[in-house]
């Protein structure tokens, strides 16, 4: 969620969507540390090595990884949703040794995804959607990464060049709620910015930041429902995404518009910084960016998954 406050430029970003990665893009974390071990740094080298992993051909069954809760429940269990809009598994009950939060989980890496795909292929009970409460995806990463102007068509709405480098920039771990939870209207803004962005979540270790204040308000990082791994996207770079305010569609867009694909920005970023399992990569929104108001409802969806938020006083 985007604001223009405090005397700022206008910032105008980052109200999100959901979460696409897994166990590969682990994978390729570590794949790429070696080459940049190796290479000194050399980002062509390690941008082509991303590359070349490539995104498979043939997804799998959609796993839906989620963090819920649920009054018979104590504290926050993992799940996978059936579907979208589906009921949810509890996968510490058919797995009690498992984590209970997503960063954790992550951490395991292979261990932990096996079980969640034995999970997925079982006939298990399916606790009913409206007797849980779905938290973020991911709670309380080590960062929470985003790239400014990386849309080509929200460049040339707003009549500015195509940047050349990725536009890094931050937002605080304190911004992110819940993919249903209100968003609260700070008193020091004077305008709010909807946007919706694919999201991508670190799965391993890895290394080789402003626009700052007016992004990262408490509960402006709404992330989820879900977290998808990288096996069921045949190519997040040809996913449509799309925002409502109160139903009507004010933002609709594709993400092969980006200008620095997903490979790219995590090659750029590892130069600088390490990654840990669980950190968000935010990759920009598309054009159309026009204020909000208390009371509006925010629905965001891309290709088999949706989430929406109110924003309050």
């Amino acid at each position: 969620m985007g604001q223009r406050a405090l005397g700022y430029i206008p910032l105008g970003i980052s109200g999100i969507l959901m979460m696409a990665l897994g166990s590969s893009v682990s994978w390729i974390l570590h794949f790429s540390l070696q080459a940049l071990m190796l290479v000194s740094g050399r980002r062509r080298l390690l941008t082509a090595l991303l590359q070349a992993q490539k995104w498979p051909f043939q997804p799998s069954r959609d796993m839906r990884l989620v963090q819920f809760w649920a009054p018979h429940l104590v504290g926050p269990h993992l799940g996978l949703e059936t579907g979208n809009g589906g009921g949810i598994i509890n996968l510490n009950a058919f797995d009690p040794t498992l984590p209970k939060t997503m960063t954790q989980f992550l951490e395991q890496g292979e261990a932990t995804l096996s079980v969640a795909r034995r999970a997925l292929a079982a006939q298990l009970p399916v606790l009913p959607r409206s007797e849980v409460t779905f938290l973020a995806p991911v709670t309380r990463p080590d960062k929470v990464v985003c790239v400014g102007m990386n849309y080509v068509d929200h460049c040339k709405e707003q009549n500015v060049p195509v940047p050349k480098e990725p536009i890094i920039f931050s937002k605080f771990a304190s911004s992110i709620v819940g993919p249903y939870d209100e968003v609260v209207l700070p008193p020091q803004s004077q305008e709010v910015d909807w946007e919706v962005e694919l999201a991508v979540v670190i799965g391993k270790k890895g290394k080789h930041i402003k626009w700052l204040l007016g992004k990262t308000f408490d509960t402006f990082c709404p992330l989820g429902p879900a977290l998808v791994t990288k096996d069921s996207v045949a190519d997040p770079h040809n996913l449509k995404i799309c925002c409502r305010v109160n139903g009507e569609v004010v933002q609709s867009s594709t993400t092969n518009q980006m200008v620095f694909k997903t490979e790219d920005l995590i090659a750029w970023v590892s130069q600088f910084v390490t990654f840990y399992p669980g950190d968000v990569n935010l990759t920009w929104t598309p054009p159309t960016q026009v204020s909000v108001y208390s009371g509006n409802l925010l629905s965001f969806s891309r290709r088999g998954m949706k989430s929406s938020v109110r924003l309050k006083n």
